[in-house]
């Protein structure tokens, strides 16, 4: 499993090396059942090495912290006595945040990545950072606003730029127009909850490598596409690479095409600069808040459905852009020797409108390289970014479950 952007450190050996032993194995047990969302303590002690005895004191322990639940499994006709279900409390929750240019996104996560709630605020265009931490202050707010007996972990916040990991500082965010911003700060202070905050399409691929498409894949790449642009990121040996201060996986940056458009970062011919949202949208008649349907409707062109000069014309547009983002593709593939290239997003939708098994999207890279890649769609949609930026804060309560709900 891929470690996450800016993991914490693990706890002190307080109480000497029993109970850091201890503290590790509480740590394990929490991270299965969040991962898993419902394991049976017999498959906890198969999967721990641990004994029974030893599962269900740690079991005990984080039912007392009130992280898990147990129940006994419905319909079970096994003789003996049924091994109880563990499962993750819903009632722990983080509240994801996640800002783009035309709209602020806040949801509610919780434990074992179950999205509860979302809310989607239009803003029509970029913000200052100052602007997005107030009205998604408010937002968080009214999202939380009635909801009883909810235990708060903490905010995670996916910003469609370059993070820092160490303090959660946004350093570049082109098209959002910040540029040093203590974001993260700004929202522990706004909120008054504990406040971390990463690149956005890391967020995503961590999502889909726990949740989704990458779940059990030691070795892939990750592309997402939404309207602040492309983003995304590797795994490689079961280990996410994030470079020396957190900024690796800017993909949307891949050269594709000479003297091309110019690029918000300073260049000309960038993936995100000829691939675009907003593009896409345009060719097929959709408006910005009519995403959900891009999917379909760029199928619909690709069949020359609807048929006339204006739908060839898009159609020709859409193999332009699949062709740029398979040059991007190419690129990664023979960089990174994946086993499995996921896309997310409108690159999801540009993939599907593709009616290929995504051969044609790395057919150019070298053979001994793409020899059983395959390329898929994202798993979680929508909710990608929402559980990211929740596993941003959920790394924190898994590593030392005592130290977060003593």
């Amino acid at each position: 499993m891929p470690a996450l952007p800016g993991p914490p450190a693990a706890p002190p050996a307080v109480g000497g090396a029993t109970e850091q032993l201890r503290r590790r194995n509480l740590s394990t047990v929490l991270d299965l059942v969040h991962r898993d969302r419902a394991l049976s303590r017999s498959t906890l002690t198969a999967r721990t090495g641990l004994n029974r005895s030893t599962v269900g004191d740690l079991v005990s322990e984080l039912e007392r912290l009130g992280l898990v639940f147990e129940e006994l499994p419905v319909g079970s006709n096994l003789p003996g006595r049924p091994s109880p279900i563990v499962r993750p409390n819903p009632g722990v929750v983080t509240v994801a945040l996640n800002p783009e240019v035309d709209a602020i996104n806040v949801g509610l996560v919780s434990l074992g990545g179950s999205v509860l709630a979302r809310m989607r605020l239009e803003i029509g265009a970029p913000r200052s950072a100052a602007e997005v931490v107030a009205l998604g202050a408010s937002a968080i707010d009214g999202l939380l606003s009635g909801r009883e007996g909810l235990r708060v972990a903490g905010v995670g916040v996916a910003i469609p730029g370059q993070v820092r990991l160490s303090d959660g500082e946004v350093r570049e965010a082109t098209h959002m127009g910040w540029a040093d911003e203590p974001v993260a700060a700004m929202v522990a202070e706004a909120t008054g909850l504990p406040t971390w905050a990463a690149n956005a399409a890391n967020l995503g691929m961590r999502a889909e490598s726990a949740f989704g498409a990458g779940r059990g894949v030691d070795d892939f790449i990750y592309l997402i596409g939404g309207p602040s642009g492309i983003g995304g990121g590797a795994v490689t040996g079961g280990e996410l690479l994030v470079g020396a201060a957190g900024y690796a996986g800017e993909f949307g940056h891949t050269f594709v095409r000479s003297d091309g458009t110019a690029c918000p970062c300073g260049a000309r011919g960038c993936l995100e600069a000829e691939v675009t949202q907003a593009a896409l949208l345009a060719a097929v008649g959709l408006e910005t808040g009519e995403i959900a349907a891009l999917s379909e409707r760029l199928r619909a062109v690709r069949r020359q459905d609807s048929g006339g000069p204006r739908a060839n014309g898009a159609a020709a547009m859409i193999d332009e852009q699949l062709r740029l983002l398979g040059i991007a593709i190419r690129t990664l593939v023979n960089s990174f020797n994946p086993r499995l290239v996921i896309l997310g997003g409108f690159l999801g939708d540009l993939f599907e409108a593709s009616g290929s098994a995504g051969d044609q999207l790395y057919g150019g890279a070298i053979r001994s390289a793409r020899d059983g890649v395959t390329v898929v769609r994202d798993r979680l949609g929508r909710d990608q970014l929402m559980i990211g930026a929740a596993e941003l804060v959920f790394a924190h309560v898994i590593t030392d479950p005592g130290g977060q709900f003593a």
